[in-house]
């Protein structure tokens, strides 16, 4: 195996750190001559981006288990709003808190309401992002104020 690996052993011990990390045992031959070719740094450098990525995944995974729940029959109307009120009904129609931003993110309206109508009279005509959040579960949806 040494002699397969002394002709272009980088690409193969990179396949061997990088897949076998956890468990594979390096002879201290081996490492002698990555040591004399500098490539042990490297390897373990590649190592550890590997592991980074692959850390990186598991956490992308993880929190798609964690997206919330959808707000189930939601309405929200009139849309676009021309007369200062809007009516926000669900299935349930539990409690809602009710949070309106405008396009740059700006927080510009925050309610809790326990009826279906919401007040935005206060707001200047344009396009508002309103999030509903309903007990565990939450919808974003798009908002213009005429």
């Amino acid at each position: 195996m040494l002699i397969l690996l002394k002709k272009n052993s980088f690409p193969i011990i990179l396949f061997i750190l990088v897949y076998n990390l956890a468990g594979f045992f390096i002879s201290l031959q081996l490492i002698i001559e990555l040591m004399a070719k500098n490539y042990l740094y490297s390897t373990f450098l590649l190592g550890f981006f590997f592991t980074l990525s692959v850390s990186a995944q598991e956490a992308k995974q993880q929190s798609r288990l964690q997206e919330t729940k959808v707000i189930e029959g939601l309405s929200l109307y009139p849309n676009p709003a021309s007369n200062g009120k809007i009516y926000i009904t669900s299935k349930n129609d539990s409690d809602k808190e009710v949070i309106i931003f405008d396009v740059l993110g700006k927080k510009v309206l925050q309610a809790a309401i326990s009826s279906k109508e919401v007040n935005i009279s206060n707001l200047s005509p344009g396009v508002y992002i309103i999030k509903i959040n309903e007990g565990d579960a939450s919808t974003t949806r798009k908002l213009i104020v005429k």
